[in-house]
C-alpha cells in the first residue's frame, strides 16, 4: 500500500503536548499517528457521522481524530483528546 503524507494541525499538536501525565500515554499516541501514514483506514477505525471525510481512531482513552484526502494523499490530524472531551 502507498504511503499518504502526513500533517497535523498545529492545534492537535497542542493538544498532543497537554495529554495527561503519563509520558508513554503520549508516546503510544504519536507511534499511532505515525501508522496512519501507511494505513489511513486501520482497524477499528470509524467514519465520524455528519462529514464525509473525517475518521477516529482509539489509543487507550484518547481519541485521534483525522481526515483522508485519497486524491492528495494525504492525512491531517486535526484533534487529539480525551474520549470524553475530543467530539465537543
Amino acid at each position: 500500500m502507498a504511503t499518504y503524507r502526513l500533517l497535523i494541525k498545529t492545534s492537535a499538536r497542542k493538544e498532543l503536548e497537554a495529554v495527561g501525565p503519563a509520558r508513554s500515554d503520549r508516546q503510544r499516541i504519536v507511534q499511532r499517528v505515525q501508522r496512519l501514514a501507511s494505513d489511513p483506514r486501520p482497524p477499528g477505525c470509524e467514519k465520524l457521522r455528519g462529514s464525509e471525510d473525517r475518521y477516529r481512531v482509539r489509543r487507550g482513552s484518547y481519541r485521534i481524530v483525522h481526515e483522508v484526502d485519497d486524491a492528495a494523499r494525504t492525512v491531517t490530524v486535526v484533534k487529539i483528546g480525551h474520549r470524553r472531551e475530543v467530539y465537543r
